[in-house]
């Protein structure tokens, strides 16, 4: 099952068309996809201490959270849509990530470090939008996505073949230009 992660609040932006165009391209091929939309879901990525208390143990009293666990782990094709805010991702994926991959669920501590459990997730594409182009994000701006949410995050989980693409200058593109990224999105998912 293939499911995408869409973080965006408003349906007028370039990371919805992005959407759109994913849908139909799963639709075109007739695969199966489900959409984890977190705006539209109403997701809180804020820890509360009744979920922080039951945090160690791997468990979550949040049946939103036990909900996006149970599609993660049917999923072996996962795609993320968000805009890059502050060179980093939005705090509501940020929460997203912290509440859902939790030990025991996405990974097991050993004695040697995490051992990942999410390895049945077999191909993950990032598409990101910023003002910024990629290069300045990964040479200047601390590397949020690949150093960070890739690395240190995605890949210490489990999950394998990785793969960040990013449309930068976003405020100030043409609409051709805008256009011919989402015609590229063929090749990418």
């Amino acid at each position: 099952m293939k499911t995408i992660i869409y973080v965006h609040p408003w349906e007028g932006s370039f990371n919805a068309s992005i959407l759109q165009k994913v849908r139909e391209i799963f639709e075109t091929r007739h695969e199966t996809y489900q959409v984890i939309d977190l705006y539209h879901d109403g997701f809180d990525p804020v820890f509360h201490a009744n979920e922080l208390k039951e945090f160690s143990q791997g468990t979550s009293p949040n049946e939103l959270v036990n909900k996006y666990q149970k599609i993660i782990q049917e999923t072996d094709e996962l795609i993320f849509i968000f805009p890059i805010w502050w060179y980093s991702v939005p705090a509501v994926l940020k929460g997203f990530l912290d509440k859902i991959l939790l030990k025991g669920f996405s990974y097991t501590e050993t004695k040697y470090g995490m051992r990942g459990h999410l390895d049945t997730i077999n191909s993950v594409t990032i598409i990101t939008t910023g003002q910024s182009p990629k290069w300045y994000i990964r040479l200047f701006k601390g590397d949020g996505i690949k150093g960070t949410l890739i690395n240190g995050t995605l890949k210490s989980v489990g999950m394998k073949r990785i793969r960040w693409i990013h449309e930068g200058y976003i405020t100030s593109s043409s609409r051709s230009k805008k256009e011919a990224f989402l015609l590229k999105l063929n090749r990418y998912v």
